[in-house]
């Protein structure tokens, strides 16, 4: 029998898990894949929560979905995060 200290440690870890908190596991899991195969170094959560702490988590949603169905991840998540940046490059 285990002893109830075991039981209360194991559901306040359950409590500080959100659905945010799981987007960010997965754009970080998924971009860190692609970066290690180019020699860059992986993004930390904690970057991840800066770059998205303005994104409403609804938004998240639609990001993960509309990168899911692109061909390249990585390169369709950054556009979606910040647009402006790339479409000025092909302007000039």
């Amino acid at each position: 029998m285990k002893h109830i200290s075991a039981h209360i440690k194991r559901s306040s870890e359950r409590s500080r898990q959100t659905e945010r908190g799981e987007l960010m596991r997965y754009f970080v899991e998924k971009l860190n894949a692609g970066r290690e195969q180019d020699g860059l170094p992986p993004i930390s959560m904690g970057r991840m929560g800066k770059m998205l702490e303005k994104i409403p988590t609804k938004d998240l949603y639609y990001i993960k979905s509309v990168c899911d169905e692109a061909k390249n991840f990585s390169k369709k998540f950054w556009w979606l995060l910040n647009p402006d940046k790339y479409d000025k490059g092909k302007k000039s």
